[in-house]
């Protein structure tokens, strides 16, 4: 097995430790990353900017703190991937998916990235991503559509799936992704990744001009990786208030000590589709086998129906006007930042994404406070499962044979269970649940109480235990 061959396959805390006990390089492990990336991503189509010049000095720098005998972080000399949207690194290319900023560089580096870079990671290239995050599948203008490592006839999903293909490709063990309706966790199931996507207020975003733009739909960045523990060891370098976020939180977890936890003691809820989504028959066969791993690990599992009390049509009414309104929201806050009106340059800006500025053009205060009801009535239901139940179980997607090209705009709502969520700002882990009888990933929510995302890492990692998911990626 050559050096490339056996380092890529290796978790971040794994070439961490080799690290710190001198067994391997941070050259040499930024190295054959950069080597990967350059034998496998043209299949992939993951990154948009590959820093192979600035992370190769910054293993340099790494392998030179080794040698002085420093205090090192977890992560020290660990590739780390940006998601192309909102996890800034100053002095490199940022488009945010955009073929508008295809040339546009970071003025600052967001507070995840420094806490990312202070815990030791070495960012190596930004991923790619729908235009601002806007969709679930991964394509743009600027550089294509992303595939899925598993099958690359399929999609990577979106829009954290540049990071996710990354992962899984193992172009990285590391990578950043945000999520406003499903963006970490539909690309974690569709390339067998995992990924969780914080109680919202847990990681801080410090993004400017607008700092309010994230409250409606619970908007947040999060970790993705191979493994639960390594997911555990980047959320707790993310997480913590920051003076920036005003909508940031001090909450003090154990993350990483969580991963390894009996749940013996959890009382799980399982519902198989959230009572109303059209939830395929692979799906639900790969997830149930799946969610009897977790009993397998000593928890008590339980179908339930959440009884919220609306149709498909009544929620996906709601989410409407929440979901297309933050897009109407963030092509405002790119003319204020920029000067740059999106709905001016038809030529260059994805039908989709100019279709929801439309759309969200159309929704008002009224609209906005009927879908607050809708919305409160799905969180005191969920609100209601955890009065009984420690965790909350569902299938991710309702189908996992998204295509590569695949136009979804007409069904966008029915095939992710995810944006519910981002209305209740519950923490979710995204796990695979392994592959259907065609071979197609199939992915499965871990949701947990406000504020007890230990407790989701916990139950994910006994599921990765019980289930390995490793073999996805040989």
């Amino acid at each position: 097995m050559s050096l490339e061959s056996e380092l890529t396959r290796l978790s971040a805390a794994e070439l961490a430790t080799r690290i710190r006990t001198g067994d391997v390089t941070a050259t040499e492990v930024v190295d054959a990353h950069l080597e990967r990336i350059e034998h496998r991503d043209d299949e992939i189509n993951a990154f948009v900017t590959v820093c192979a010049d600035e992370a190769r000095d910054a293993a340099a720098e790494a392998d030179r703190a080794i040698e002085r005998g420093e205090d090192v972080g977890p992560l020290h000399g660990v590739p780390l991937a940006l998601k192309d949207l909102g996890a800034l690194k100053k002095g490199v290319r940022h488009t945010s998916g955009s073929a508008l900023f295809s040339d546009n560089v970071a003025a600052e580096t967001s507070a995840i990235v420094e806490r990312l870079e202070a815990a030791g990671a070495i960012v190596i290239g930004t991923t790619n991503t729908p235009e601002f995050g806007h969709k679930g599948t991964t394509d743009n203008e600027l550089v294509g559509p992303t595939a899925s490592p598993i099958d690359t006839t399929l999609n990577a999903g979106g829009s954290s799936g540049g990071s996710a293909a990354a992962l899984g490709a193992g172009l990285v063990p590391l990578a950043t992704g945000s999520d406003a309706g499903g963006s970490l966790r539909i690309p974690a199931a569709m390339c067998g990744v995992y990924a969780i996507k914080p109680t919202f207020g847990l990681v801080p975003d410090d993004g400017r001009p607008n700092a309010f733009g994230r409250t409606t739909q619970h908007v947040t960045k999060g970790p993705m990786a191979r493994t639960v523990a390594d997911a555990a060891i980047m959320l707790e370098a993310m997480a913590g208030p920051h003076a920036a976020d005003p909508t940031s939180v001090p909450v003090d977890l154990e993350y990483r000590d969580a991963v390894d936890r009996p749940i013996d003691e959890y009382r799980i809820a399982y519902s198989p589709d959230l009572d109303v989504f059209p939830v395929s028959e692979p799906i639900r066969e790969t997830v149930a086998a799946a969610t009897n791993a977790l009993e397998s690990a000593g928890a008590t599992v339980e179908e339930i129906s959440i009884d919220h009390g609306y149709s498909l049509g009544e929620l996906q009414e709601a989410t409407m006007a929440t979901y297309m309104t933050s897009i109407l929201e963030t092509a405002k806050t790119v003319e204020e930042a920029y000067g740059v009106d999106l709905r001016d340059h038809p030529e260059a800006v994805s039908d989709s994404l100019l279709a929801m500025i439309h759309i969200g053009e159309g929704f008002g205060p009224e609209e906005l406070a009927a879908s607050g009801v809708v919305r409160t009535g799905f969180f005191d239901a969920v609100q209601d499962v955890f009065e009984e139940y420690d965790l909350l179980v569902t299938p991710t997607l309702s189908r996992a044979d998204v295509g590569l090209e695949e136009d979804l705009e007409s069904s966008a709502w029915d095939w992710p269970l995810t944006w519910p969520f981002n209305w209740t700002g519950h923490p979710v882990g995204a796990a695979p649940a392994g592959l259907t009888e065609r071979g197609f990933p199939a992915g499965l929510q871990l949701v947990g109480r406000r504020f007890e995302d230990d407790r989701v890492l916990a139950a994910s990692g006994a599921l990765e235990r019980e289930r390995p998911w490793e073999s996805l990626y040989e």
